[in-house]
This record gives structure tokens, C-alpha cells and sequence, in this order.
């Protein structure tokens, strides 16, 4: 009796920890993400040239989507869509840019973040290899995008302010 009432609670016991491990993960899974939850809505930044405009929504917990776009009066110059997805323990920056890289995704890898910052890389991309997003406030971010261009270093910064 007392071997069955020991076999009973190792296999209690056991059943529990495996329970307790995959709620860990599927917690974790959505952590990374919830970090850059400040993303969320719409962010301008003006300027002689024109507008520049990001558009940030959840999607579901492990994935936010975005566009970007550049527009010059009438005309919109630069279009891109951004996936922010994570898979396990990555979260990755996919971006779509029209008319670029035969129209399919570049990925870049998170390779640093605080609560009030993301770093994504590429090392094998010209332009960008690397893509910041730095959260100043609730309606203030900067985005830096940094990399080679015609085999030479250059970077952009843009004050991005909350519309939305």
C-alpha cells in the first residue's frame, strides 16, 4: 500500500512540473514581444522632405504587424510592411519593401532590448544591417536605421510623434 500511495504521488508530482514548465513557455513565448508593446498605433515624423508614417497592431501574442510609408505630396516614394513575430525564444523583424529584393522579406534578428528599446540585426543586408527603435515617451519614439550605402557607413534618425 504504501508503494502505490508513493508511485501515485511521484507520478502527481511529475504530471505537475510538466505543467507548470509548459506554462513557463508559453509565457515566455509572449514576453519578448510584450516589450515592445509601446510600437502599438500610429507614428508620424515631418519633415521639408515629407511624411514618414508607421502604423503599429497586435495581431495576436506573438506577433504585431506594421507599415511604413514615405509620402511626398501626392506621391508615396517608399512603401514597406513589418511583421514583428516571436517564435520560442526569438523575436524577429521581417519587412516587406515594394519594389525591393525581388518584393520578399528581409529577417532581422532582436539582438538587444530594455523596456525602452529594441535593436534588430542583419549583418548580411547593405541597408539597413541594423534597425533601433528607442521609446522616449508615451507619444515620442526615435527610429534609427543604420548600414552601408554605395560601400560607405550612413544612418537616419527620425523623431517619430504618437498620432494615433
Amino acid at each position: 500500500m504504501y508503494k502505490k500511495i508513493t508511485f501515485l504521488l511521484l507520478i502527481t508530482i511529475l504530471v505537475s512540473c510538466k505543467n507548470a514548465d509548459a506554462d513557463d513557455s508559453d509565457k515566455n513565448e509572449k514576453d519578448k514581444i510584450r516589450t515592445a508593446h509601446w510600437l502599438i498605433g500610429t507614428w508620424e515624423f515631418k519633415s521639408t522632405d515629407g511624411i514618414l508614417t508607421e502604423k503599429w497592431k497586435k495581431m495576436n501574442d506573438s506577433t504585431y504587424q506594421g507599415e511604413s510609408y514615405f509620402i511626398k505630396g501626392t506621391d508615396t516614394l517608399h512603401f514597406e510592411t513589418i511583421t514583428l513575430q516571436q517564435k520560442e525564444e526569438d523575436l524577429s523583424y521581417l519587412t516587406n519593401i515594394k519594389g525591393q529584393n525581388n518584393n520578399e522579406s528581409i529577417s532581422f534578428a532582436l539582438t538587444e532590448t530594455t523596456a525602452k528599446s529594441l535593436v534588430f540585426e542583419n549583418q548580411k543586408h547593405d541597408y539597413p544591417k541594423k534597425i533601433i527603435y528607442n521609446h522616449l515617451s508615451k507619444d515620442s519614439l526615435v527610429t534609427e536605421i543604420s548600414g552601408l550605402q554605395s560601400g560607405k557607413p550612413s544612418s537616419e534618425k527620425y523623431l517619430m510623434k504618437r498620432i494615433k
